[in-house]
């Protein structure tokens, strides 16, 4: 069963109707490692725990939501991305449709070396987007919200959406990681980095997207676009 402190918390941010509120960059529970979900929550929280999370990030809206962005230290995500985007940007980014998905405790791990730079933005950090190079390729384990587990290997833009979320459980904003040169306003990237690519925005923002794109910066703790997450 839930501890009383958990459960209560998760019964007052359940009590209202609509979206939860989604916490901003400055809360401390987005700094703190999450605590694992455990036989402390029971199955009836957790499930109305996710689908008020599914309603949140449909509304925000974005691709992915972890629960500290709802103000709950747990190591719980939901992804899902309709990818409705041209060819050539599904063909560059590899954005690819991903379904609705809960990841409970996920961790992962880098599949090979290649990493790729794409701008990416988060609903706790609204109205600015930076390019960030994260692993083309990962492994993702994890359990699902019935307790299955879960060992995937994931390519291109949903790797970018696991690495997203799964950093937010261990208290790191996508801006501990991106190129901070690139940052923009949101109103910027809309008007002029839109391309598939940030290239255009390297050049004139003057930062080495080859850089980026290399594999030395230290790998993130995992153990998360211009899709929000």
């Amino acid at each position: 069963m839930a501890s009383p402190q958990l459960s209560d918390l998760i019964d007052e941010l359940l009590s209202g109707s609509g979206p939860l509120p989604i916490v901003s960059a400055g809360d401390p529970v987005l700094r703190r490692p999450a605590e694992p979900v455990d036989d402390r929550l029971d199955h009836r929280r957790l499930g109305r725990l996710i689908e008020a999370m599914r309603e949140t990030m449909h509304a925000a809206p974005g691709v992915g939501l972890a629960a500290p962005q709802v103000g709950l230290p747990l190591r719980l995500a939901v992804i899902e991305d309709a990818a409705e985007v041209s060819d050539e940007v599904r063909q560059v980014r590899g954005r690819v449709p991903q379904p609705f998905r809960v990841l409970v405790n996920p961790s992962y791990e880098a599949v090979g070396s290649d990493r790729a730079a794409f701008f990416e933005g988060c609903l706790s950090v609204p109205g600015w987007g930076a390019v960030v190079a994260r692993h083309e390729k990962v492994r993702l384990r994890a359990l699902d919200e019935h307790g299955r587990e879960v060992d995937e290997v994931f390519t291109g833009w949903p790797a970018r959406i696991v690495q997203h979320e799964t950093d937010h459980l261990d208290g790191t904003l996508y801006l501990d990681l991106a190129e901070l040169r690139s940052l923009s306003s949101r109103e910027a990237m809309t008007e002029r980095w839109a391309q598939p690519t940030p290239a255009a925005a390297a050049e004139a923002l003057g930062f080495d997207l080859g850089a980026a794109h290399s594999d030395s910066r230290p790998p993130t703790p995992s153990g998360g676009p211009h899709a929000h997450s």
